[in-house]
């Protein structure tokens, strides 16, 4: 007998996958099958189990994945065959999210289910557009209406003549297509012209844009922008607090979206940080780390051994070394009386996870730059070397010209990811992709294998190295930022340098051209 499972309802939030509840993400983690909608997050997609099944069921005006019906035997169908499922939904799932409708379906199928409530954009978007939507000052009251044709074309209409008199503030999900009409009925119903007014588009993520003016001229001015769904209007004197409160629209990388190619479990540290500037990142890791079987006899027989230095030159090769000693019957005490070198501050950092402190780190975190400034280097010195299976010899040779004994020991390899590798090509195809960003040289081949050059024309590469920049010049593509220091946070620095650059000379051709003049109608 298959044991019946259970249906949650979660909001996603707005958009900003960082506004998704505690909650919400605990389960979307644990589901067995994710149903998602078009304005999830694809960040929140890849929070799901590795073995979860997506599926997509998302609605556009003119076009609907699925129809609400079928979705809702679907949630019935799959947990009625024992499983856990997470039902994505953008915003709140009970405000115009049709998620009181599949509840009720559930209800009547007999299954169970559990609503996990999201932030909606109608109070994210504008507060991330600088408008608090009550303020004492101007608004004490706030109602929020669907503009989907004017009315929920499956509900009953919207008395835009009452709202127009009832509430200090006006807040109207997905109302873009219907704008005209629905400021028309406004002013019909007794509205002044003269209120402030704003729509704001892609609201919460790095592809903001706002354009203000009044009720009577919005319409106009969205149309001259160019704005469409998805997108909410805000009608109301609280709208006159943008040009003091506007907060996020400042930030120096808004408007981009860069792609992270970084593995999974390493992708999210930059995505943070950019989405912390203002970009959206789109991540598609391309690449995953494979740690490679261990050898516990040749452990056993390399630790038995002396050794001066030990040199760790990512911190994928410190975890999968931790890995191997314990696969030995070991642990880092094997390694007592060897000095430790790390490449970087983030190998540094991962080490110290392990509660080791790294003897040396060089001036640049290239393999060159260990190998001239490793200190205690002669005739003799023994060097043990954990690194991957792809590894370049430029750290061995120079170790060994200086008369090291150097042992590499392959503790992985690095792989192409194929899921991100289709949702890379999807990006690009779709030219949602402004700028790519590389952390590897590896990262650098699979993306270029897989995706091919013409893919990457026109869009400009960070690149945290010299190595890695070499390795993307080599395959034809254009370098912008080559980080420095050559670390995540100096990827990000050489963007918000790179930027400020092209912004100073506003002509940039292109996509990235027309990300770089993204900005607001007034």
């Amino acid at each position: 007998m298959v044991m019946q499972g259970t249906v949650y309802l979660v909001g996603a939030g707005p958009g900003d996958p960082g506004l998704i509840t505690r909650r919400g993400l605990d389960i979307l983690r644990a589901a067995d099958v994710v149903v998602y909608d078009r304005l999830a997050s694809r960040e929140l997609l890849a929070e799901a189990r590795a073995d979860a099944r997506l599926i997509y069921v998302g609605k556009a005006a003119d076009r609907h994945a699925l129809q609400q019906h079928e979705i809702n035997e679907l949630l019935a169908q799959e947990a009625s065959a024992g499983a856990s499922v997470c039902r994505l939904k953008g915003g709140d799932p009970f405000l115009f999210g049709r998620g009181g409708e599949e509840a009720s379906h559930l209800t009547e199928r007999g299954i169970p289910f559990v609503v996990v409530p999201g932030i909606s954009s109608a109070l994210a978007v504008p507060a991330y557009a600088g408008i608090p939507v009550t303020d004492r000052r101007f608004a004490s009251s706030l109602a929020i209406a669907t503009g989907h044709g004017t009315a929920d074309k499956d509900g009953r209409p919207v008395s835009w003549g009452a709202l127009a008199q009832t509430a200090d503030t006006l807040v109207v999900l997905m109302g873009a297509r219907n704008l005209r009409q629905i400021a028309e009925e406004l002013l019909r119903g007794a509205a002044d012209g003269a209120t402030p007014a704003a729509v704001i588009r892609w609201g919460t993520t790095g592809r903001q844009q706002t354009v203000t003016s009044d009720l009577a001229h919005i319409a106009e001015e969205v149309e001259q922008a160019g704005l469409s769904s998805p997108a909410i209007l805000v009608v109301g004197e609280v709208v006159s607090l943008r040009p003091y409160l506007s907060w996020f629209e400042q930030r120096p990388l808004l408007g981009l979206r860069i792609l992270v190619t970084r593995p999974r479990g390493q992708a999210s540290g930059l995505a943070d940080l950019l989405r912390e500037e203002g970009a959206e990142p789109v991540v598609c890791p391309v690449v995953r780390i494979e740690p490679l079987p261990a050898d516990g006899e040749r452990i056993k027989r390399l630790l038995g051994a002396r050794w001066d230095w030990a040199l760790f030159t990512s911190a994928n090769a410190g975890a999968c070394f931790s890995s191997h000693l314990q696969a030995a019957g070991l642990d880092w005490r094997s390694l007592a009386g060897a000095r430790l070198a790390a490449i970087g501050a983030g190998t540094a950092a991962a080490l110290k996870s392990f509660g080791l402190v790294p003897d040396f780190l060089p001036t640049s975190a290239v393999g060159e730059a260990l190998a001239e400034e490793l200190p205690g280097v002669w005739s003799g010195t023994r060097v043990l070397l954990p690194c991957a299976e792809e590894a370049r010899e430029a750290l061995p040779r120079l170790l060994h010209a200086r008369g090291a004994t150097v042992e590499a020991l392959p503790v992985y390899r690095t792989v192409a990811d194929e899921p991100g590798v289709l949702a890379a090509r999807e990006a690009l195809r779709e030219e949602e992709v402004d700028i790519v960003t590389f952390t590897s040289s590896s990262a650098v081949r699979a993306l270029s294998a897989a995706v091919g050059l013409a893919a990457l024309q026109g869009v400009p590469a960070a690149c945290i190295g010299p190595i890695t920049a070499e390795t993307a010049r080599a395959a034809g593509l254009r370098v912008a930022v080559e980080a420095e220091p050559h670390t995540i946070p100096g990827v990000v620095a050489g963007l918000r340098e790179y930027v400020r650059r092209r912004r100073e000379d506003i002509g940039g051709a292109g996509r990235e051209g027309r990300a770089l003049q993204r900005g607001e109608t007034t």
